[in-house]
């Protein structure tokens, strides 16, 4: 797994959500540099990472775990966003003795409906020759019903070559493993999991990731949960509100 390092002091890794890379998280990774180390990752299937066929939270927990032996910690503290906090906290049930302490952004330990066929969509129907440039696949995106802000999200993620274009992330990767990412299995027998240390739950109030009827999911699986909310911030309440959202994950961390 790709990653970056920043800081020094206890171990913080900062996970991103779907079609990310690990400088989705930079702002908040900067800020906590001068109290913690800091890791950054790219993802499998996304950025630099390595590409998988088969993509759900238990192999994604397993690793991040390989990742913090590698690294030669003993425990980590772990921050991740939409499907990064889904691997945040499938690590922190399947490896409770592993996390020292959780925060979850904009994201609920549940099943979800299927959100992003419009997405895949355009993305899947671009054309990645000699002919294609940046401009030409914002418009295509935006001409199949992505907004400007998120086709310029995904688009990050195009990097050039020799013959015009191709994707970082393993697009037919994620096509194939969607069920999974919106799902929310991580035993085969359905036994109840529950992490019983520090976590925080941030949501962006005009989100609709976090909803009043996931309080019983989330307070069942991680019983010492607190919970913020911030105001005027949808799902990339990280991006939308990076002062507010790193003030209250520094301190939580701290």
């Amino acid at each position: 797994m790709h990653y970056v390092i920043s800081g020094a002091g206890e171990p913080v890794i900062l996970i991103h959500g779907l079609f990310g890379n690990l400088d989705n998280l930079k702002s908040l990774g900067t800020s906590l540099e001068n109290d913690f180390q800091v890791v950054r990752v790219d993802l499998p299937n996304h950025g630099l990472s390595e590409h998988w066929s088969t993509m759900d939270y238990p192999s994604l927990a397993k690793a991040i775990i390989a990742l913090i032996d590698e690294l030669g910690f003993n425990s980590v503290k772990i921050v991740g966003h939409s499907m990064g906090g889904k691997i945040a906290m499938a690590t922190a049930l399947l490896y409770p003795e592993r996390v020292n302490s959780l925060v979850v952004a904009d994201i609920a330990p549940v099943t979800y409906q299927p959100r992003h066929q419009t997405v895949f969509a355009g993305l899947s129907s671009l054309v990645l020759d000699k002919d294609t440039n940046r401009k030409t696949a914002l418009v295509h995106l935006i001409n199949s019903g992505i907004d400007e802000g998120t086709a310029q999200f995904l688009l990050k993620n195009l990097q050039r070559t020799d013959d015009g274009f191709e994707w970082k992330m393993n697009l037919t990767g994620l096509i194939n493993c969607y069920d999974r990412i919106i799902g929310w299995q991580l035993t085969d027998d359905h036994r109840p999991l529950h992490y019983d240390k520090p976590c925080l739950f941030i949501r962006g109030d005009e989100s609709n990731y976090v909803m009043a009827e996931h309080r019983d999911a989330i307070v069942a699986q991680f019983p010492q949960v607190s919970a913020k909310t911030i105001n005027g911030a949808g799902h990339w309440l990280h991006a939308q509100k990076p002062e507010i959202f790193n003030r209250i994950v520094a301190n939580f961390l701290r």
